[in-house]
């Protein structure tokens, strides 16, 4: 009787499409559960045996993505036994464009889980910043709406030539409109990789404003300059420019250059050792490098030392001159060490006879 039954059972399973639709998608769901579990129970453990959290993100992303896959396989088989012809068609498109949404809805977690990995490793990544960072997660986006778009079009059996060629004048009409706005946008890409200069840093442009970088976006750079009004320069211009920055090197440390000139038959060691000394005694230059003294000239009407110090910020330049010009110009009267200054003496060397 059970011999009999089980027969029964087995030629209806075998003649009736529905029955085995139903028996494909119940396998597919258990297959996709059996995956589920694999993934969470097993590699999931093993991810988080690992010092970084990179794999145990990616792990958890392509969970559901492959669960949902490999229920749409089962639909798309559970279908053929169901459907044919144009319905079949239907049917595979439909879930073609559910797979794509899936899929492209993974892309784009996926490449931001590695950008931003990528961005807190600067150090190794260079192109790849805090500041680069919404740049390529748009261009990312965009480039799997793309693909997305094509593929969905394909799976519904539409033709992109006509779209293809439509897309390409559009991208050369508006490449010639924009030129200059895509100019700034490359550039800012470069300075944002490259690091010629970072927030914080003071800079000299080549037409000679100085100041303080503030911010640097994709499309121009600010400056801060002393008198506290801002300057906005497109990035072509900064890309194309030759910039100073004095907040570059090995340290920001900035190097100070005061000049003075002293008369004919001064003591030169004693304007030696007063240059010196008063640059010791203030407490914002540095100690190391330590300031010298330099005699640079035999001028027309002068003898010409440069005091060399630094400090440790090249916003004090301003404050520190001003203090080390004061100090020298009263030590120097104080010594009787006479700073020459232009002027002429007119020699006569006849009067005019009087009428």
């Amino acid at each position: 009787m059970d011999n009999v039954a089980l027969q029964k059972w087995l030629t209806l399973f075998s003649d009736n499409p529905y029955y085995q639709a139903v028996i494909i998608v119940l396998g597919g769901l258990l297959l996709a559960k059996i995956l589920n579990n694999i993934m969470s129970r097993i590699l999931i453990r093993i991810a988080n045996k690992t010092a970084s959290q990179l794999d145990n993100r990616l792990l958890q992303l392509a969970r559901p993505a492959l669960f949902y896959s490999v229920l749409l396989i089962s639909l798309g088989l559970a279908g053929k036994q169901i459907f044919e012809g144009s319905a079949l068609s239907f049917l595979y498109s439909l879930l073609e464009t559910f797979a794509v949404f899936i899929w492209a809805n993974f892309g784009v977690r996926f490449a931001r889980i590695i950008l931003r990995s990528m961005s807190q490793n600067a150090h190794r990544f260079s192109v790849v910043s805090s500041q680069t960072l919404p740049l390529f997660e748009n261009l990312v986006l965009l480039l799997v709406i793309g693909l997305a778009t094509y593929f969905i079009f394909t799976s519904w059996h539409i033709d992109m030539s006509a779209w293809l060629a439509s897309a390409g004048i559009v991208g050369i009409a508006v490449g010639f409109a924009a030129k200059d706005t895509l100019a700034n946008l490359f550039s800012g890409v470069f300075i944002l990789a490259d690091a010629p200069y970072k927030i914080g840093d003071f800079i000299v442009l080549e037409s000679g404003e100085r100041g303080e970088i503030t911010h640097i976006g994709i499309r121009s750079t600010r400056l801060l300059t002393r008198d506290d009004v801002e300057v906005t320069i497109p990035n072509a211009i900064m890309g194309n420019s030759k910039i100073i920055n004095e907040s570059g090197g090995p340290y920001k440390k900035f190097r100070i250059r005061l000049k003075v000139g002293v008369a004919y038959g001064s003591d030169v060691e004693l304007v030696r050792d007063i240059l010196q000394q008063i640059a010791e005694a203030e407490e914002a230059v540095c100690i190391e490098p330590e300031p010298r003294v330099r005699f640079r000239n035999f001028a027309d009407s002068s003898l010409d030392f440069e005091l060399l110090a630094w400090v440790d910020e090249p916003v004090l330049r301003g404050s520190v001159l001003d203090r080390l010009h004061f100090a020298v110009y009263h030590q120097f009267m104080e010594n009787k060490i006479e700073i020459p200054y232009n002027k002429q003496d007119i020699y006569i060397k006849e009067m005019p006879k009087a009428k």
